[in-house]
């Protein structure tokens, strides 16, 4: 298994969700008074640019769905 497919960004794990962009990249940054909902090993930027483990998508919006 490649570690790679285990992470990816913010815009794909939003397409592979069905999640607005900016509902997963406040998961990552918290927003108002509510803190990330991602923890350390789950989510961390890279630049300008979120990184997400599927892991941690998972546990914070449930299974990926299935839309074939």
């Amino acid at each position: 298994m490649n570690v790679l497919d285990e992470v990816m960004t913010v815009a794909e794990a939003a397409e592979r969700w069905g999640k607005a962009s900016i509902t997963v990249r406040q998961a990552c940054t918290g927003y108002k008074k509510a803190p990330p909902r991602f923890r350390e090993d789950e989510a961390r930027q890279s630049g300008a640019t979120w990184l997400i483990t599927v892991a941690g998508m998972t546990r914070v919006f449930g299974p990926e769905p299935d839309y074939q």
